[in-house]
């Protein structure tokens, strides 16, 4: 939860009245008035605290962007999670439908449905995202847009924010990775490849791209070590190989004719490393 500008209060005080003695009478009344003042000043401040999500003009929806799931809309959630983790993207979208639109959690799983089915409707859902509790996932699937683009700069940029939101975030690890072996910064694609490995010992898609990388670079012995530790199948390293191949072919295209637009000669417009679905 974001904290807003009034995050850290200073004390209040209640100024003495300089009351004399003419002016006892009236002390109790007066005091009173200032105590109820003070409540007032309190309530205000405490609202402006619950608010706090709300802040960075995320707009109407922000303002219950952190909001608890009721169970039934927990429920609801989790029987659309099944749905689209098995590959029934459209029934995951019937059932995210019933819930109301001004639940960040509801609006991060219809951008991620509309993004698989390539419809435009998943990037206005992301940017709805970006100044709510889910920034990072708003951040992370404007990225795979772009980098569905080709648009490896711009998908640079929103994966660089959402790993920075969310640090330990495998699947943002893994996608940043693929951007930067698009755009031939090898180094970095290893760290963040050997970072999401680590995240999750059981992260095949990463661990996939790390192949990939290593047979792109020619280093052989150390893409069979890998292959043997992490027990791929045969088909998974061929998979592997024939990407590294179309990156190198692509890259060599690239060096050969320096007039091509980028969209035209980027390693992303052929068979690329793995991004998360």
């Amino acid at each position: 939860m974001t904290q807003g500008s009034d995050s850290s209060l200073t004390a209040l005080k209640l100024n003495g009245t300089g009351l004399g003695k003419s002016g006892a009478g009236h002390s109790s009344t007066i005091g009173l008035f200032q105590e109820g003042k003070m409540k007032v000043v309190i309530a205000a401040l405490g609202l402006l605290m619950l608010g706090g999500c709300a802040t960075n003009g995320g707009g109407a929806w922000s303002k219950q962007a952190c909001s608890k799931l009721d169970s039934d809309q927990e429920l609801s959630l989790s029987l659309a999670d099944d749905m689209i983790g098995e590959g029934k993207l459209h029934a995951g979208l019937a059932n995210l439908q019933r819930l109301p639109d001004d639940l960040a959690q509801v609006r991060m799983r219809k951008a991620k449905v509309y993004r698989q089915l390539g419809q435009s409707e998943a990037e206005p859902l992301y940017r709805s995202l970006l100044s709510t509790c889910l920034a990072a996932e708003g951040e992370h699937g404007l990225g795979q847009l772009a980098a569905s683009r080709n648009d490896n700069a711009l998908a640079l940029e929103h994966l660089t924010r959402a790993a920075r939101l969310s640090p330990t975030d495998e699947k943002i690890r893994n996608d940043l990775g693929v951007v930067y072996l698009n755009q031939g910064n090898t180094n970095q694609a290893r760290f963040e490849f050997l970072t999401a490995m680590e995240l999750k010992q059981d992260n095949q898609l990463a661990t996939l791209n790390l192949v990939t990388l290593l047979i792109y670079q020619g280093n052989w012995k150390q893409a069979s070590d890998l292959v043997n530790r992490a027990g791929l199948k045969p088909e998974q390293v061929t998979s592997a190989k024939e990407r590294a191949e179309k990156l190198r072919n692509a890259t060599k295209k690239s060096a050969k004719d320096q007039a091509v637009t980028a969209t035209d000669s980027s390693p992303s417009s052929v068979n690329q490393p793995i991004t998360q679905r």
